[in-house]
């Protein structure tokens, strides 16, 4: 039932796997800069400047894949869904790029340890995507494939707790109005990754099901 290989022509998977492993510098990139904005705000930049740079080279990847779709004859499952499987994987670094951007934006020097776990759950969905990213090229792995998914999932609900628990602390203990601002727009921010990555898994989960 699952033995049908994925046809390789286009070099597609080698292009899904090196934005896959940007998914994952980014989301490393990310927790490095949570938690120098949570111990050690003079390293903050340092990471932010690294995500710009994890960006652009994802964004070369996107566009390298999206002028191949449009000149291979063979690709190796529905040309939509590769449309929304690189687009997606862009997306969960562009939101990262906007986490990034919006510390400098709103001037943030300090954040809470419960950004920092945030962030953690962050790079786990990152990396989760990679790894069912690798197994795409055979439809063998699709028992693994859709365990993985739902791993993100999970991991999707867990940010999402945490982010409602994250923001009924600052409004209980922050007494700036600023500050509650400023941190209620980096919560929703890392949460949004999360959610980038549920919108990827389940582009992959289609894909396994109407390929297997």
């Amino acid at each position: 039932m699952f033995g049908r290989l994925m046809p390789k022509e286009g070099k597609y998977f080698d292009l899904f796997n090196a934005h896959a492993e940007l998914v994952v510098q980014g989301g490393t990139a990310l927790t490095g800069l949570i938690g120098a904005l949570v111990d050690a705000p003079e390293k903050a930049a340092f990471y932010a400047d690294e995500i710009d740079v994890i960006e652009r080279k994802a964004d070369e990847i996107t566009h390298d894949t999206l002028s191949q779709l449009h000149t291979s004859f063979i690709t190796p499952f529905d040309r939509d869904e590769i449309h929304q499987l690189i687009n997606g994987m862009d997306d969960i670094l562009d939101i990262i790029q906007d986490v990034a951007e919006s510390t400098t934006l709103y001037d943030i020097q300090r954040v809470p340890p419960e950004a920092k776990d945030l962030a953690d759950v962050t790079e786990q969905c990152c990396g989760r995507v990679k790894s069912v990213v690798a197994l795409l090229h055979s439809m063998q792995n699709a028992p693994e494939i859709l365990r993985l998914c739902h791993e993100i999932t999970h991991l999707e609900s867990d940010a999402d707790r945490m982010l409602r628990e994250a923001m009924s602390k600052v409004f209980r203990e922050e007494p700036d109005v600023r500050q509650v601002v400023k941190l209620k727009e980096i919560y929703e921010l890392l949460e949004s990754v999360t959610d980038r990555c549920k919108d990827v898994s389940g582009t992959i989960e289609a894909i396994v099901l109407e390929n297997s």
